[in-house]
């Protein structure tokens, strides 16, 4: 596998990751450079690490662990987008949204990440380093994710509400869409 390989498996994992971050900064009124980084180290680091954790757990693990990824992924993504939705309907103030407590953001890194376990079964398959390959996914999703949050608040600066409901209404799709893929619906 080479580099540039490795850097659209990265590009590919980190789309949810990037999703989620444009929600994070959707209900981020400004946030700060360390906001933005905080969400990439959050989503970057699980995305690097869910990969070298399937990568070690290996094959006969695949058939269980599979069992649980739509489910959980639907669970997750579907209550923080829930959530998003009823801030939207609310006071204006916001509980978790903008939050990036560890309470707050673990759901989120593990919901995104789930897919990139099962990327690590594959590369233990392929001839690659694992650890510069994993190193180079979470590079990427860090990229991706400190971006995600800056370009999530340009939007919410502008239309608050209605992008609170549509970010909520993207986890939730998100969480449905991972759900309805991995039973084979899609």
């Amino acid at each position: 596998m080479s580099i540039l390989e490795v850097l659209f498996l990265g590009a590919a994992l980190s789309m949810d990751a990037f999703a989620v971050s444009v929600c994070k900064g959707l209900c981020l009124r400004k946030p700060t450079a360390a906001q933005c980084a905080l969400a990439g180290i959050w989503f970057g680091s699980f995305q690097a690490l869910m990969p070298a954790a399937g990568y070690l757990l290996g094959s006969a693990l695949t058939e269980y662990i599979g069992r649980f990824v739509p489910w959980i992924a639907l669970v997750l993504l579907g209550a923080i987008g829930g959530n998003m939705i009823k801030e939207a309907f609310g006071d204006g103030e916001d509980s978790s949204g903008a939050s990036m407590a560890p309470k707050v953001m673990l759901p989120l890194a593990v919901a995104t990440s789930i897919d990139a376990l099962a990327a690590g079964l594959t590369l233990a398959l392929l001839k690659v380093n694992v650890f510069a390959s994993c190193l180079m996914i979470g590079l990427t999703t860090f990229t991706f994710s400190f971006f995600g949050v800056k370009l999530g608040a340009v939007f919410g600066n502008r239309y608050e509400k209605g992008s609170r409901i549509a970010g909520g209404a993207i986890l939730i799709l998100l969480g449905i869409k991972i759900f309805l893929e991995h039973m084979g619906w899609l």
